[in-house]
């Protein structure tokens, strides 16, 4: 009976740096000996694999595209190399596998056919944010994207904060790079002034910024004529809300 292969979920960085601060010597010499790679963007993995240096040819891995498209049919094939042996890496196209990432479905279905799970360590945004925040790291929730509905989201705001207030809560949540300009203004309309606002922004990359504040002091901090409105415009951002 073949021994199955093991599927590593690989943690992806924000963007490429010169030096490396973020992957263990360990799990880059894993990525670099994997026979396939179930990834969101096959181009993008492909210039990972370049920062990762000393990889098999590109032209021996099998890539598998992976998008919260992708049918159930599709997954069940991509479990097939694992049952015959073979070591398969689940790239996304930043940040932790599984984690607001289509791959949890892939992982599951791992799991069922008894095929080894092994998460590997690096970057997590969320994390690091929660860290650099100094909110309540000892009950956090992460709610992943917002509603897109403008009406929805602010009321869902109002709820992270209502939460936050009465649970002693650090509520965690992200929004598509376009839209922080947006976010912010919505949520320093929405909170109360004393509600504390952290936005970690490229987080591990060499333009990195944690900047956390009450509420009041984000706004003072916008009527600076100095302040640029524009300057998350387009980066990815974790956003942490914090009452007492």
């Amino acid at each position: 009976m073949t021994t199955p292969g093991t599927l590593y979920l690989l943690p992806n960085t924000l963007g490429k740096t010169n030096g490396n601060a973020t992957h263990p010597e360990e799990v880059l010499q894993i990525i670099r000996h994997l026979d396939v790679l179930i990834v969101e963007n096959i181009q993008n993995a492909t210039r990972f694999l370049q920062w990762v240096g000393d990889t098999v040819p590109e032209f021996k891995i099998e890539f598998y595209p992976l998008t919260k498209k992708t049918s159930d049919i599709d997954l069940l094939e991509y479990i097939k190399p694992l049952k015959k042996g073979k070591n398969a890496g689940v790239l996304s196209e930043a940040g932790l596998p599984a984690i607001a990432d289509p791959g949890a479905r892939l992982v599951e279905l791992a799991h069922k056919y008894h095929i080894p799970v092994r998460p590997l360590v690096g970057p997590s945004s969320i994390f690091l944010a929660l860290m650099g925040s100094g909110f309540n790291g000892q009950q956090f929730q992460f709610h992943g994207y917002l509603p897109m509905d403008d009406k929805a989201c602010s009321q869902k705001i109002q709820e992270l904060e209502g939460q936050s207030k009465r649970h002693d809560i650090s509520q965690i949540f992200m929004e598509t790079p376009y839209r922080n300009t947006s976010m912010i203004t919505r949520i320093l309309s929405q909170c109360k002034d004393d509600t504390r606002l952290c936005v970690a922004c490229d987080l591990s990359l060499d333009s990195e910024e944690i900047i956390s504040k009450p509420v009041d002091e984000w706004k003072k901090m916008q009527k600076h004529p100095d302040y640029d409105h524009s300057k998350w415009n387009k980066r990815p951002v974790i956003y942490l809300l914090y009452a007492r």
